[in-house]
């Protein structure tokens, strides 16, 4: 049974070594691309017309500094914050905003929409 304790405690070593910030320096990590659900969101779901999965209303954002933006939490969320310790200026651009092209998503693009469907419906 001691084998379970050991990998347990390597898994927890590698992610925290994993989320320490990087240098500005350092330039390993370009960009970030996102696939995901609600977790991840970041207001994909906003600019789909028939969906009823959004959260671009209060009390979502109340602790975002852009306020409520789609993403289903009250602040960040773990693709910001990820994208903060991998050293990524700002925060990812919304994949279906018509806006985000080109240049804006040189840093990445975040794809991901409450309830993971493929299809828009």
């Amino acid at each position: 049974m001691k084998a379970v304790p050991d990998l347990l405690l390597l898994s927890v070593v590698h992610v925290i070594d994993f989320l320490k910030p990087v240098k500005a320096k350092q330039t390993a990590v370009r960009a970030l691309f996102v696939f995901g659900d609600s977790f991840l969101d970041n207001g994909n779901n906003n600019y789909i017309e028939d969906c009823d999965l959004k959260s671009n209303y209060p009390p979502y954002g109340v602790d975002f500094p852009l306020g409520p933006t789609g993403r289903f939490s009250n602040g960040r969320n773990a693709a910001d914050i990820l994208a903060e310790h991998l050293g990524i200026p700002d925060y990812l651009p919304v994949f279906n905003n018509p806006q985000n092209k080109g240049d804006r998503i040189l840093h990445g693009v975040n794809y991901a929409s409450a309830g993971a469907g493929i299809l828009e419906s």
